[in-house]
């Protein structure tokens, strides 16, 4: 079919057009060499590629039985430790911080008592001194009325 496809099919020229043609495929057409490269470097690749992702999933499997088996019930018991021993503390905390607060009441409410004697001891001081004025007020003024009681 190429024959007669091909103008030049059994003429002198055809020689010629083949060695043009293998010139160009072994100059020109690198397809071969190409592939056979990529071929070469994708098995290169595949095969160190593979063992080293083997490797790596090798290792992030035993990390993570490692974790799940040994670190994670270590940090599960420690936080719970440590959880507990700061609950007591904040109790201790809550609890001190009452105390202070109830002492400082009692302390201003024996102060407010303090202070309230003192204002009764004053309170009282004016009031029996008032008396004794009043007292002589009265007294007094009995004495003016004795006098125009004898009228």
């Amino acid at each position: 079919d190429r024959r007669r496809d091909c103008p030049a099919a059994g003429s002198p020229i055809q020689p010629i057009i083949k060695d043009v043609g293998e010139v160009y495929s072994r100059l020109l057409d690198h397809r071969p060499v190409i592939q056979g490269e990529i071929r070469y470097f994708v098995k290169e690749f595949e095969e160190k590629r593979g063992l080293r992702e083997l490797r790596v999933l090798e290792n992030l499997k035993n990390t993570i039985f490692d974790a799940n088996e040994r670190v994670l019930p270590k940090c599960e018991q420690a936080m719970q430790d440590n959880l507990s021993e700061t609950f007591k503390r904040c109790k201790q905390l809550q609890a001190d911080k009452v105390m202070a607060r109830e002492e400082k009441c009692i302390a201003h409410w024996e102060e407010f008592m303090r202070e309230q004697q003192k204002k009764r001891a004053e309170v009282d001081e004016e009031h029996r001194k008032a008396m004794e004025r009043l007292k002589e007020q009265y007294s007094e003024m009995e004495k003016e009325l004795a006098k125009y009681a004898s009228f």
